[in-house]
């Protein structure tokens, strides 16, 4: 066998080669690690305690194995040898009821945090330790998934957007979601968990921002070409500033079924759009299916399925009859 003498690496070696990894950690962004909305602290401070529970099993394990494996060593000759031992009690309840108590504590905090995190359970605090003030209704925003592109319809103040989304400081949002036609996902990592957006049905997401900036909003669910440039900005904004926003949008045009028909259609990397006023009922037609002249909705299809049959149609599909009608 050639022995080849060990020569240990240059300085300037091991820079070339550390170089190429740093620059690329450099890009790296810790959002999930440090968010500005509360739900999505909340979200991470679950991920840090998972993680604190599963270490106190695999830093053991880990040290124990090194310690084991230093202590009887073939070269060892003061390490006691006991080949026929094979049974300890004390080992045995240590080995077992640690990885059971650990269990139990993650089974206790998902089957608690996925009640409380909800994202259909209207938000109880703004923060920790500041609860919602008397009186405060939420932002109601209606999000539908395009292709390639995030439309967005605020209701209350008669509105709607293209890739740009904004909301008060420490006003709680109640995100209404839907997609026009393949399945896709809602996600602004600083706000909260992503949320996924579906043809023909409706999820919801309640949140809060805390802090003012301007954050990143993607889609974390493939949906075809376009899906790279598929992304908006969300704007946290302070009380007067988000009337100024409101404002600037009342200098758009208006968004009609006809406009929304053509803004449908699949487009790639679409800039900001802003419409002055939506037309009565546009966001239920979008949910059921129903926007262009002549199609039938969904919810009036189910209804008569269901009298054929002689059943009652379902709560959801009165809701929305319900708010057709308003």
């Amino acid at each position: 066998m050639l022995l080849v003498p060990f020569r240990p690496m240059s300085s300037k070696v091991l820079r070339g080669l550390l170089l190429p990894a740093v620059l690329l950690l450099s890009g790296c962004q810790t959002v999930l690690m440090s968010p500005s909305g509360d739900l999505a602290v909340q979200q991470r401070d679950i991920i840090l305690i998972s993680l604190v529970l599963m270490l106190l099993i695999v830093v053991p394990v880990i040290g124990l194995t090194l310690f084991f494996a230093w202590r009887y060593r073939a070269s060892n000759q003061k390490a006691t040898y006991k080949p026929d031992w094979d049974h300890s009690t004390v080992l045995e309840l240590l080995i077992w009821s640690a990885p059971l108590l650990i269990i139990i504590a993650l089974g206790a905090l998902t089957w608690v945090s996925t009640h409380k995190l909800d994202p259909f359970r209207p938000l109880e605090r703004i923060s920790h330790g500041r609860e919602i003030p008397a009186g405060v209704k939420p932002l109601e925003v209606d999000v539908v998934a395009l292709d390639w592109k995030w439309l967005f319809i605020y209701p209350e103040q008669g509105i709607a957007t293209v890739n740009e989304l904004a909301a008060p400081v420490d006003r709680p949002i109640q995100f209404k979601i839907t997609a026009s036609t393949v399945m896709n996902s809602f996600f602004i990592p600083s706000l909260a968990g992503q949320i996924y957006a579906m043809p023909g049905m409706e999820t919801k997401l309640h949140a809060v921002i805390n802090k003012a900036g301007t954050y990143e909003g993607i889609s974390a669910n493939y949906s075809g070409a376009g899906f790279s440039g598929m992304h908006f900005k969300f704007l946290g904004l302070s009380e007067g500033e988000f009337e100024q926003w409101v404002a600037k949008a009342k200098d758009g045009g208006a968004l009609t079924r006809e406009s929304y028909l053509q803004l449908e259609k699949p487009s790639e990397n679409e800039p900001v759009r802003r419409y002055a006023s939506v037309v009565p009922d546009l966001y239920p037609a979008i949910v059921n299916l129903c926007v262009a002249p002549g199609t039938p909705c969904m919810h009036e299809t189910m209804a008569k399925d269901a009298a054929r049959a002689g059943k009652p149609a379902g709560e959801h599909d009165m809701s929305h009859m319900e708010h057709m009608e308003h």
